[in-house]
């Protein structure tokens, strides 16, 4: 049992994430000689996030040719819980990373909105909100650290300032270079740009917020324009951490109710409480409680930002544009932040479509958020789902999460305009079962985003609709005392449930029904298969078919003679055996050429890695190898026991059952795939004997 955890340690441990200086108090002159030691304090929020991805680390997945940025595809702030999976996906956030590092070198991007588009379900939500934790927990880190400042003693100068008011903290959370005139605050960042090691360049044109400004004017004006005496009695730096729930440097904005909106959600209002005290025109009775206030220095998220009324998104164009916002009865603020917006297809389109919203749309950069293509990736959303709930003591069949994931994927994709290709072959060719030299997996996905109305991936059903038809699924078998959960059961439960999901169109009801029937077929050849290697498979044999097909095939491509296995002399390759084991993949004989070389090359690559030679390693070569092992031993089969064993304790049966279970089966799903699968295998063979 785990040690108990005291309140001692929970302490420690709570002081040790804690920024060392987190609540101390440092002059001006402090913070300058730190900008001269590190230049990257001073980052701008588009710098500061760009810098937040490459910090938890990059990934280049060659075989994909996509940038996975760790944030998203490892989770290591905690501990992998939401790791995001497949290519469209990491497409997407690298489109996202690459529009904010655009902006921070201010490549125009730092002035649009970043305008996540995607279907429901496709996770963008999710994205956004892994994007503001890792904010958080980077502003709390050396390398992205970041300072504001306080104005002290202000009684001891201003005659008329509220007592309660004698320390104030910059409502903007500021940069406390912005204190500087802007001649002698561009003279520093000169000096810090030549020492900066970044691919952008420090900039910083902002004026202080209205408030700090009059407290700037004001102090500058007792002390005969002194502004070394201001600074040092009067400001105090401090570390600044984005904190959501406190509302620093992150802000989420929800549209409320349509006919209500008021633009002093997003820029602050007057704070009435201070009127009395100061006066109506007096910038220190403004309360900066708007959500361009609250997110400045930081992320500003507005979820389905398009449900927005046009007349309210305009402030939205000043703060990209211009980054600035003007509330009512004060100054303009200047602001820095990185805008970032979510919207669904219905509301997008609506938008698109209306010529007043061209000035907004033509200040956002959209980055469409499709739903997952690969299938195999799907399902791994599927097991993330399962592995972060308390699952019952159910087992999850082979091919449950895949086929369903299969079943989500072909109501996403487009339809090949190739027609010698179907739409199952395509997802299998998304999924990389199928090689580009038979199927071309460029021109599939060039040719779908010029047929699709927005873009492959962006309608179809969501994952959270397969996810939950999981759960019941999982539910249902406990009520039932199922112990393992088989695709046939969640097959059944999306057909009984696919008419009365909210999300799903009538129109596309007959589609999906079609698609879910071919799911189930596809299904049933791969439990066929699961049944044929319980029945005939033997590891070893299979290894020293892999090396003779092996040692033939460099024979034949190198023109060159094998030793015999039983007499030893020098024979030629054994075209019948290596077009036994090729056939076995429908392999025709004008292409055996192409995927002899290719299994050639394999071998190659992993000689060099310094890597042995194994065919359970390569999908294909296994697959036939497997098929033609079948095919030597299924004479050898009782199947006559197979379609009519009911003993579970039966000597072949039991032998069967075991083998499914080391395949990865439950011993209840292992007899349900048997009687499912196996009795088609008995009939078949038996059939083909007769």
């Amino acid at each position: 049992m785990a040690e108990r955890h005291t309140l001692e340690r929970l302490s420690e441990a709570y002081q040790t994430a804690v920024p060392d200086d987190l609540r101390a108090a440092r002059s001006f002159d402090w913070y300058l000689d730190a900008l001269y030691d590190d230049p990257k304090i001073t980052r701008n929020a588009h710098q500061r996030v760009a810098d937040m991805f490459d910090h938890y680390g990059t990934h280049y997945d060659e075989e994909r040719g996509v940038v996975e940025y760790a944030l998203a595809a490892e989770d290591p702030l905690h501990d992998g819980e939401n790791v995001f999976y497949g290519r469209e996906i990491h497409e997407a956030i690298h489109e996202f990373v690459n529009k904010v590092k655009s902006g921070a070198r201010g490549l125009g991007p730092e002035k649009r909105i970043k305008l996540l588009l995607g279907p429901v379900g496709s996770g963008k939500s999710h994205f956004d909100w892994l994007v503001r934790r890792y904010f958080e927990a980077y502003t709390r880190e050396d390398a992205g650290r970041m300072y504001t400042f306080r104005w002290v003693d202000l009684c001891s100068v201003i005659d008329d300032q509220d007592p309660d008011d004698d320390t104030v903290r910059s409502p903007m959370s500021q940069d406390p270079l912005v204190l500087l005139p802007k001649e002698q605050r561009q003279e520093v960042i000169d000096d810090l740009n030549e020492r900066l090691d970044a691919p952008y360049t420090l900039r910083n044109d902002q004026h202080p917020d209205p408030a700090s400004e009059f407290y700037l004017n004001e102090l500058l004006a007792h002390y005969d324009d002194d502004l070394q005496r201001v600074f040092d009695e009067h400001v105090e730096v401090v570390r600044l951490v984005a904190d959501e729930n406190r509302r620093e440097c992150i802000e989420t904005f929800e549209p409320k109710d349509k006919k209500n909106q008021d633009e002093t959600e997003l820029t602050g209002d007057v704070n009435y409480a201070k009127l009395a005290v100061y006066g109506e025109s007096d910038p220190r009775a403004f309360d900066y409680a708007g959500a361009f206030c609250n997110a400045n220095r930081g992320l500003f998220s507005g979820e389905e930002l398009l449900k927005l009324q046009r007349e309210f998104l305009y402030d939205f164009l000043h703060a990209s544009q211009e980054s600035t916002i003007k509330p009512k009865n004060n100054p303009r603020i200047d602001i820095d932040q990185v805008i970032v917006g979510r919207t669904n297809m219905p509301e997008y389109r609506e938008k698109t479509g209306d010529e007043k919203m061209e000035a907004f749309n033509d200040r956002t950069k959209r980055i469409d958020y499709p739903y997952v293509l690969e299938y195999d990736s799907e399902a791994e959303i599927y097991g993330k789902m399962l592995a972060n709930a308390d699952v019952p003591n159910v087992h999850v069949e082979p091919h449950a999460l895949e086929m369903a994931g299969l079943f989500g994927v072909l109501t996403r994709l487009e339809e090949p305009t190739d027609e010698t290709v179907t739409l199952l072959e395509k997802a299998k060719a998304y999924n990389g079962e199928l090689e580009d030299e038979e199927i071309d997996r460029r021109k599939l996905r060039e040719d779908a985003a010029e047929s699709a109305d927005v873009g492959e991936g962006m309608d179809g059903i969501s994952a959270r609709f397969v996810g939950d038809e999981i759960a019941e699924a999982i539910m249902d078998a406990t009520h039932r005392d199922r112990n393992h959960l088989s695709p046939l059961s969640v097959f059944d439960h999306f057909e009984a449930n696919l008419g009365g999901h909210g999300s799903i169109a009538a129109e596309d009801l007959d589609r999906y029904e079609r698609l879910l029937d071919q799911v189930r077929e596809e299904y049933r050849e791969r439990a066929i298969e699961d049944v044929r290697h319980a029945l005939a498979y033997d590891v070893d044999e299979l290894r020293r078919q892999g090396e003779k097909y092996m040692d033939h095939v460099m024979a034949y491509i190198d023109d060159a003679t094998v030793d015999d296995e039983l007499t030893g002399r020098e024979t030629e390759p054994d075209e019948t055996f290596l077009r036994a084991v090729e056939e076995q993949l429908d392999i025709p004989s004008d292409r055996k050429d192409d995927f002899r070389q290719e299994v050639s090359n394999w071998v190659s690559r992993r000689a060099r890695e310094g890597r042995g030679f194994d065919p359970q390693e390569n999908d294909r070569l296994r697959r036939a190898l497997e098929r033609k092992l079948w095919e030597d031993k299924k004479h050898n089969i009782n199947f006559s026991a197979l379609v009519s064993a009911t003993d579970i304790d039966d000597e072949d049966r039991s032998a069967w059952v075991d083998a499914l279970v080391e395949r990865g089966y439950s011993e209840d799903g292992a007899a349900e795939v048997l009687e499912y699968a196996g009795a088609a295998v008995a009939r078949s063979e038996m059939e083909g004997g007769e």
